[in-house]
This record gives C-alpha cells, sequence and structure tokens, in this order.
C-alpha cells in the first residue's frame, strides 16, 4: 500500500502567526503531531509520503504514486479539507480521513466523498481501518467504543518532518479533562478521566526529537496538562535531570486549567523542567458566566491572584476569553479588557462563543431549538464568526463589544506595553532561566526585522520600542528572547485584527437575526 499523508493548509488565523513566521524565515509554528502519530500506527510494510501543506505542496507525482489519501484536520481547517478529498476522489484514490473535525462532523467528509471515516483516537479505530481495507472494503466507518491505553502510544514518526520549517516542536502527554466545562468540545473527544503517557514515553520522544538535531521550543499539546496531577509531577521529575544532563535543549509551553496556581510544588517542577509559558482558559472575569457554563475550577480563588502566583513560580501566561455566555451582562468586552491589562497578559485569545457539535451546550441549545444555521464556526471555519445559536441579548451588542475589545487589546502600542509588564511580572527564582529559544542566525535576523519595522518605520511606537527595549535590557536581561518573540508576534495580530474585523462585518451583513430585529 502507497499512502499519502496530507495535513491540509490553515487560514490565517489568531493562532497561524503568518507574518511573525515569515519574520524569522519558517514556513509553520507547529507540525501535525496527530497524522505524524497516524504514520507510526501503520503497517510497517506500507510506504508513506507526508506532507504539511502548511510547508509546502505535495506534487502531482505523489498523487499519482499512491493508491491511498490520508487526511487529518481541525475544523479552521475545512476548506483545503473538503478541497483535497474531492481531489482524491476525481482522481480515483481511496481516501480515508480522521482527526478532530471529521471526528465531531463526520457527515461533512462523506458528502465530499470520503471513502473511510478513521474516527476517534487511532490507537483504537487505525488498526480496524487496516483490517478492513486489507479485506477489500471499500468503504467504512470506524469508530471506538473505548478510550485507548495512552501508554500503548507508539514513537511518532519526527523523522518524516522538515524540521528546519517550523518555529516549534510537539509532543503529547495527556488525552482528556477532568473538569466540565459546558462549552468544550474535549470532554466529549477524550473523556473526563486524564490518560497519561509513561515518563519512559516521552523521554523517549523527547530524546527522539534530540538525535534529529532539534534545539528549542517545544510544545506539550494537551488540552489540560495537569489533568491528572499526580502522574505529571511524576514525569516531570523525570524530566528535570534529563533535561539538565543535556544543558536544556527544550523549553516547553503547554495548556493548563487555573488551578495551577494551587499548586506551588507543581509549577515549581514545571519550570525546573524548562516550561516557560502557559495557556489559560481564563474565559471571562464574570463569576455569574463561569457558573453558568460550568467552569467551577476559575471561581474557587481570584483569577487575577491565580495569575499573579502563576507570573510569580516563573511562568508567561497566554490566555482565552469568550463573550456571550447565556445571562452574560452588557459591558463583558470592556471588563475582559479590563482584566488582560491589570493582568499584563500579552495576547488575549479573544472569540465569540461557539456552540460546538456534540458538546453540553450543543445539546442543551438544541433541545431548546436556539441552533442557528448558515453561521457560525461550523459554517465558516474559522474563529472569527458569528455565533451558531441564538443567544440571550443583543447579537450586534455582542458582536460591537467583540470587535471593540479585540481591536483595542491590540492596539500596538497597548500590546507591547503588555509585553513589557507581562516579562516584569515574571519571577526568576535562580537567576538563571531557559525561555524562548531561536537559532542565533534566526535570532539576530529576527531582530534587526524588529529594530526596522519597530524601532525606525512605526512612529507611532518607535519611541515606545526603544525605551521598552532599554527597561527590559536593564531589568530583566535573561528574558530578552521572550520579550522580542512577544513583540515580533506583535506584527502578527495588527495585520490579523484587520482581518478579524473584516470577517466579522461581512458575516453581520447578511445574518438574519440582525434583519430580523431591525
Amino acid at each position: 500500500m502507497k499512502a499519502l499523508l496530507l495535513y491540509p493548509r490553515f487560514p490565517q488565523s489568531f493562532w497561524s502567526y503568518n507574518r511573525t513566521i515569515k519574520m524569522v524565515g519558517l514556513k509553520a509554528l507547529m507540525p501535525p503531531l496527530g497524522l505524524i502519530t497516524v504514520a507510526a500506527l501503520l503497517p510497517q510494510h506500507w510506504e508513506i509520503r507526508f506532507v504539511d501543506r502548511n510547508v509546502a505542496d505535495e506534487t502531482e507525482a505523489d498523487w499519482q504514486w499512491c493508491d491511498l489519501v490520508i487526511l487529518s484536520a481541525m475544523l479552521v481547517q475545512k476548506q483545503d479539507f473538503h478541497a483535497l478529498i474531492r481531489k482524491a476522489v476525481q482522481l480515483g484514490k481511496k481516501v480515508a480521513v480522521g482527526g478532530p473535525y471529521p471526528t465531531s462532523v463526520p457527515q461533512d467528509a462523506l458528502e465530499s466523498g470520503a471513502h473511510y471515516l478513521v474516527l476517534d483516537e487511532g490507537e483504537v479505530t487505525i488498526p480496524a481501518f487496516v483490517k478492513a481495507l486489507e479485506a477489500g472494503q471499500e468503504s467504512g466507518i470506524f469508530r471506538a467504543a473505548e478510550k485507548p491505553d495512552v501508554t500503548q502510544s507508539p514513537l511518532p514518526r519526527f523523522d518524516l518532518l522538515p524540521m528546519d520549517q517550523y518555529f516549534m516542536m510537539s509532543v503529547q502527554f495527556s488525552q482528556g479533562c477532568p473538569f466540565n466545562c459546558e462549552f468544550c468540545d474535549i470532554i466529549s473527544l477524550y473523556g473526563r478521566k486524564p490518560r497519561t503517557k509513561e515518563p519512559s514515553q516521552m523521554l523517549a520522544e523527547l530524546q527522539a526529537l534530540y538525535d534529529l538535531g532539534w534545539r528549542g521550543s517545544v510544545f506539550v499539546v494537551d488540552d489540560n496538562f495537569i489533568g491528572n496531577q499526580r502522574n505529571v509531577k511524576r514525569f516531570l521529575r523525570e524530566l528535570i535531570p534529563w533535561s539538565q544532563k543535556r544543558n536544556y535543549p527544550f523549553t516547553f509551553m503547554t495548556e493548563a486549567s487555573v488551578n495551577l496556581a494551587e499548586d506551588e510544588e507543581l509549577m515549581r517542577l514545571m519550570v525546573e523542567a524548562g516550561f516557560y509559558a502557559v495557556f489559560l482558559g481564563i474565559e471571562t472575569p464574570d463569576q455569574d458566566s463561569l457558573q453558568m457554563t460550568q467552569k467551577l475550577q476559575n471561581t474557587r480563588h481570584p483569577l487575577v491572584e491565580a495569575c499573579r502566583k502563576i507570573n510569580d513560580a516563573g511562568l508567561l501566561i497566554y490566555a482565552g476569553f469568550i463573550l456571550g455566555f447565556d445571562g452574560e451582562r452588557p459591558g463583558a468586552g470592556d471588563r475582559i479588557q479590563a482584566f488582560v491589562e491589570q493582568t499584563g497578559i500579552p495576547q488575549p485569545m479573544l472569540g465569540i462563543l461557539q456552540a460546538l457539535p456534540n458538546t453540553q451546550l450543543w445539546n442543551r441549545l438544541k433541545k431548546e431549538e436556539r441552533l442557528l444555521e448558515g453561521i457560525g464556526v461550523t459554517e465558516f471555519g474559522d474563529q472569527n464568526t458569528l455565533m451558531n445559536f441564538i443567544p440571550t441579548r443583543s447579537l450586534s451588542e455582542i458582536a460591537r463589544e467583540y470587535l471593540e475589545s479585540f481591536w483595542k487589546l491590540y492596539d500596538p502600542a497597548r500590546y507591547l506595553s503588555r509585553c513589557l509588564q507581562q516579562c516584569l511580572n515574571i519571577g526568576i527564582k535562580d537567576g538563571r532561566r531557559q525561555m524562548m529559544k531561536l537559532p542565533l542566525r534566526k535570532g539576530i535576523h529576527l531582530l534587526l526585522q524588529l529594530i526596522w519595522r519597530q524601532g525606525i518605520l512605526h512612529p507611532e511606537i518607535r519611541a515606545q520600542f526603544w525605551r521598552q527595549l532599554w527597561t527590559i535590557w536593564r531589568r530583566k536581561p535573561s528574558l530578552l528572547n521572550l520579550y522580542l518573540g512577544l513583540c515580533a508576534a506583535g506584527e502578527h495580530f495588527w495585520e490579523y485584527r484587520e482581518l478579524a474585523r473584516a470577517r466579522l462585518t461581512q458575516q453581520l451583513g447578511y445574518n438574519p437575526l440582525l434583519a430580523s430585529s431591525s
């Protein structure tokens, strides 16, 4: 069997960092960990070609060579995903699809012509798919009745990656999350019982990256890295000497729940192991909205104090925020802005609430007959979309608050101020910190471009750029790389806020809810 594994293109989105990646001379933020894990699950006697279309296009020779096309996608990759299915079918190739998007909305892939839907987690469904394929089965849907034991997951095929084209590498420690947030699809996809790999597995994956020559940042892609705190501490206690022995070749970032702030030992272990940043799902500073959406772990302690503790421990904070919860009071956008300024979170991901398929929110709104078709992320497949349900307050008010808040949050002067504030907030316990890394040549190239763009060309922030650069050099020189990386990301967000406004304004022009209320 000759299998062509294709990863669809990402449109420009909050996390794509298009302009910043280009400034560094790279092609993509990080590789598709799921697809190279699929490659490791396929029979060893198969011939495999892998192409990440965010890095380079496959050739016509690749299409002619293959018997089978395998695709994995998230919802944001919807457009290219369907185009690839249709092209493969037109060329007479068999198509197998999997990943979060087909698992959540399998009908979409079937309508485009996919022959095999290999859904849920591949450790269970890929062997069943291979068995059916080798038995001559022409199509099929393969689902898992149970969650797999991730201690049996194979080592991903890192060797397939063009490593020199990515900003960071990625690994995964756990699947699932113990919490019960109503809007989140993680618990419907992966369950509420966090399943973790063994420390030896993780060290083997990191050793593979090390042996392949990778040095720099590694994103631990868990949706909640600290879901099983006992096991994550076991891993960190083994990662620390592994990293020390190799002179800290990697720096790590991950996603975690806010209750991280309640465990000082866990934060200490993370920092000692080389973690420099964490993404938190804060969602909103409004306690009544947090209660409504069942994000109770965010209500146990003041959120500002939690952010302060995480910064003090030595970790940079990224965070997500959402507008549009049921019962939300007017002015939620202003309250999110005030929280972001108070905590100095440099890159707040602000979105409008979406009812994702098969979540608790989706099921509740379906019963209440409030779901809408033709709008929302399930229709457009990007992050700048109006909600796909009837909200409890005016949709035009929510949209206006989103547009105003996102625009102000990424005002260049405000953004740079938060970058400095966040770095100054980060505690440095031992005088030596492992932070975001870039190869020396690329780092110098990035610095020169920043000086040209922000220190010379941009009149609005020119003086601020030099003043803040001097401040960070004088007060926290060990965080200079991290600070410059945050400044460079601003080039992406200043461009992206224009795109976000254009996308949402276009949707407002033909939204039926707004037409009926006017």
